[in-house]
């Protein structure tokens, strides 16, 4: 290419060749708009930086082999978008106020960073995904797929995705599992969003949720137009008391285990809670979270198991598989099926297939028990780790809730309080933990310290080594 003079900030000739080459050998009547393309895109990425200099239009035409009139036009065509400016007699330039380079993604998944322990609660093992047999099952999906099914599916699921998990949820949970009222969903999150959306579209505008209960209830709920309405608990579960007299007719609950407290609701406690429902024509949100984790007994069943009609059933992988894989379910009464079915397909036209059908497969093979049998041994090793370090470090400690899930409460002593001054010290020992005051609308006594420890991600010596910063921190 010729030279364009001995200015630093001239376009070199090789840089020129590698940019526009391309343009100049596509088709006759395409050149013009892959040249403006090319230019376009070299002064997006930065490649082109503001003060380059361009050949003039004579030199670039004669080194690419194209016509005068096509290289002027692409030059006016960029200065008058802003990328060139040119004078008279003055040459050609890439402009001053054109983004040099592209900007970087930020990552904004949530977690800790910088913290030498994490006990935050929420997440499972991503070490223990099964990775060799969820790609075996991905293997065999592509190979035998049919191609209509990477078509617009069902909002609702495959139905093959649909009749797996009503098979396990009615074998696992005791969940009555009408294939047809099932509609697969990218997690809990939406679950609650899909619900909430249309109860809100029948007129309601309150929701109970457990208090304590799960920080992101109230801006899940507040983002599908309903306000949510904090109701206690007692040492079976929901307080049926505060329910009566709130007038809401819809209310979010875990009975099998209880987020954050872990207490189990009882028998007589679910029937009241079943009783209320029905007394005001309402309905309960049953959030599974995590369901098939109980160490000390065979799991409860689920809520839905005694009345389909006024219980929506939620669950998803988050706690088994992975959270990143946003797989999940909804089994909703028949009152609201159409329109949950209609929402969804509102939002977003179905569940990807291949993810569905690879989970089903993995289900069929049975590779999804031997899944919660192998977190469930872990889980349960940790726990006891946890439990221990505990004792160790903390004169009377107290782990309270059944041990279940994949995390547990620690109460300590008042004399390591206030709360605010030993989470401050833990986070400064560099251990990362939630008190339990951060998942209550309620003002509690400041002075107990009272502790939501996820341990289920932890190995056991991570876990020891954070008990022991925690007892070091507070010591020094």
């Amino acid at each position: 290419m010729t030279s364009s003079g001995t200015n630093p900030g001239a376009l070199p000739g090789s840089a020129a060749w590698e940019l526009l080459l391309p343009a100049a050998s596509a088709p006759a009547r395409a050149r013009g708009r892959f040249l403006q393309a090319a230019l376009r895109e070299a002064i997006r990425a930065g490649r082109l930086a503001p003060g380059t200099r361009l050949p003039s239009s004579r030199e670039l035409a004669k080194d690419l082999g194209v016509s005068r009139g096509l290289v002027t036009e692409a030059y006016e065509q960029l200065t008058a978008e802003g990328y060139l400016r040119s004078g008279r007699g003055a040459g050609t330039w890439v402009g001053g106020a054109v983004r040099a380079a592209t900007p970087r993604a930020r990552d904004l998944a949530p977690g800790p960073h910088g913290v030498r322990v994490d006990f935050l609660p929420g997440s499972p093992d991503l070490s223990l995904f099964p990775r060799a047999a969820w790609a075996a099952a991905q293997r065999e999906v592509l190979a035998e797929l049919p191609h209509r099914d990477l078509g617009y599916p069902d909002p609702r699921g495959l139905p093959r995705l649909r009749s797996a998990l009503a098979e396990l949820l009615a074998r696992r949970r005791g969940v009555v599992g009408d294939p047809e009222r099932i509609v697969v969903v990218s997690g809990v999150a939406q679950a609650a969003a899909l619900v909430g959306s249309v109860l809100h579209a029948r007129g309601m505008r309150e929701i109970g949720v457990e208090d304590p209960g799960s920080p992101q209830h109230d801006g899940l709920y507040a983002a599908a137009g309903l306000r949510t309405v904090p109701l206690p608990l007692d040492d079976e579960g929901l307080a049926p008391g505060p329910l009566h007299a709130s007038g809401v007719r819809a209310a979010v609950t875990t009975p099998a285990h209880q987020y954050p407290t872990g207490i189990a609701c009882s028998a007589g406690r679910r029937t009241r809670l079943l009783d209320w429902a029905r007394s005001v024509d309402g309905l309960l949100l049953e959030d599974d979270y995590d369901g098939d984790f109980r160490y000390d007994r065979a799991p409860v069943g689920a809520l839905q198991g005694l009345d389909p009609e006024r219980v929506a059933y939620m669950g998803s992988v988050s706690k088994s598989l992975a959270p990143g894989l946003r797989l999940g379910w909804l089994l909703v009464p028949e009152f609201l099926a159409d329109d949950v079915v209609d929402r969804k397909r509102t939002m977003d036209l179905g569940h990807p297939s291949v993810d569905q059908a690879v989970f089903a497969r993995f289900l069929e093979r049975g590779d999804y028990d031997r899944q919660l049998r192998r977190c469930q041994r872990a889980y349960r090793e940790r726990r006891d780790v946890l439990v221990a370090a505990l004792a160790e470090h903390f004169s009377h400690a107290r782990v309270s809730g059944i041990a279940a899930g994949l995390h547990a409460i620690a109460e300590l002593p008042g004399r390591y309080g206030p709360e605010s001054r030993f989470v401050g010290r833990a986070a400064a020992a560099g251990v990362a933990v939630r008190p339990l005051s951060a998942c209550t609308h309620a003002r509690g006594d400041e002075s107990a310290v009272r502790l939501v420890l996820g341990y289920a991600h932890l190995p056991a010596a991570r876990i020891r080594e954070g008990v022991r910063l925690m007892a070091a921190a507070l010591d020094g």
